[in-house]
């Protein structure tokens, strides 16, 4: 198992990366979310140039609001800072898209955009339309003059929960991210659908093919509560978050299949709860994100229960407890476990888990 930590990141505190590294993480993926943190890519060329071990990447790039071959020409140039230990997550973009009032990118566009990626990050030449015009020919002009580094292919983790994304990580991705609560079966499901994948595109899944979920985490104390105010403050924002999902999804059409059924009555209070704001409904999905991941407003604070928490997968008890869930998913094909606290609690929490679950592991 690899331990990785997903930052919201603020280019005024660009140390953590640093931080972490020390701590003996393996990996810092940088959110990308244009509406809520610093751009990630320059917190992350701030990080290659001042660490030397940790993998870096992004956790996860949004396909919707850059060109495939921008994205490309953006991880290249961090990969130039630090080769061979740059990966790029990349998404359809769920709360960077929802944050403006957009969707997600569709399947099919989401599908061409990662085959054009993966072409150029190989220093291929690759036949490319933008917004669906006429087609031409491009690549990489001056891979060898030092702007870039293509020559260490940058590896692509996709994220993908639904039968086409997994489709399209298999055809073109090398490792696949996942939301944190999925079960044993659903994750062997997902990889026969990846597999099929990349058998359309003449493909074989690679055995090192990475397998990664984001979640989170919190080391108890003695005697200490899963929801005291200490453990709130750590993983709140993160636990809040599905709540956020399961209301951009019912706003949408009225889906609450993923709402978990242990929180079910919380889901119609936090429900309740969201038609009282005083933001007008068409501009609703502003307030609803107001700190996503990164802090818990106060008034959400309340919806951070135990049956929440649970049912999201979050990590949260005695060190020995977290052992045993982490061996637990290791065993369900998980590669690597990312963490994501609270932004003010970052180094406390984080630190907690490597000295007292890392070290233990």
């Amino acid at each position: 198992m690899k331990f990785g930590v997903t930052v919201a990141p603020r280019v005024s505190d660009w140390k953590l990366f640093v931080d972490l590294e020390t701590m003996g993480y393996d990996a810092a993926w940088a959110a990308d979310s244009q509406m809520l943190y610093s751009d990630a890519y320059a917190v992350l060329a701030l990080a290659a140039v001042n660490t030397s071990r940790i993998r870096l990447g992004t956790g996860v790039s949004v396909a919707g609001v850059r060109l495939a071959p921008v994205t490309a020409h953006s991880i290249a140039t961090i990969n130039r800072l630090a080769p061979g230990r740059v990966f790029l997550g990349i998404g359809t973009g769920h709360t960077a898209m929802r944050v403006m009032g957009k969707d997600p990118m569709k399947a099919a566009a989401f599908r061409e955009y990662l085959r054009v990626l993966r072409a150029l990050l190989h220093g291929e030449e690759v036949d490319y339309a933008l917004d669906g015009g006429e087609r031409s020919d491009i690549r990489f002009l001056h891979p060898a003059e030092g702007f870039i580094d293509v020559a260490h292919p940058v590896p692509i983790y996709v994220a993908a929960d639904g039968p086409l994304a997994l489709k399209t990580a298999g055809a073109y991705g090398d490792g696949r991210v996942c939301s944190h609560n999925q079960t044993k079966a659903r994750l062997q499901k997902s990889l026969e659908v990846m597999r099929e994948g990349a058998s359309a595109v003449g493909r074989v899944l690679p055995d090192n093919f990475h397998t990664a979920a984001l979640s989170y985490a919190c080391v108890l104390k003695p005697g200490e509560s899963v929801t005291s105010d200490r453990v709130i403050d750590e993983i709140g924002s993160m636990a809040a978050a599905s709540l956020h999902y399961w209301w951009e999804l019912y706003q949408k059409d009225g889906d609450t299949s993923t709402v978990a059924g242990r929180c079910r009555n919380l889901w119609d209070e936090y429900l309740a709860f969201t038609e009282k704001m005083e933001t007008p409904p068409a501009r609703r999905y502003q307030q609803v994100h107001l700190g996503h991941c990164a802090f818990l407003p106060p008034e959400e604070r309340r919806f951070i229960t135990e049956d929440l928490i649970r049912a999201t997968g979050g990590l949260v008890g005695t060190p020995d407890e977290i052992v045993s869930m982490l061996r637990e998913r290791e065993a369900m094909g998980l590669g690597e476990i990312t963490l994501l606290p609270a932004m003010a609690e970052a180094r406390r929490n984080l630190r907690d888990f490597a000295e007292q679950v890392i070290a233990r592991y």
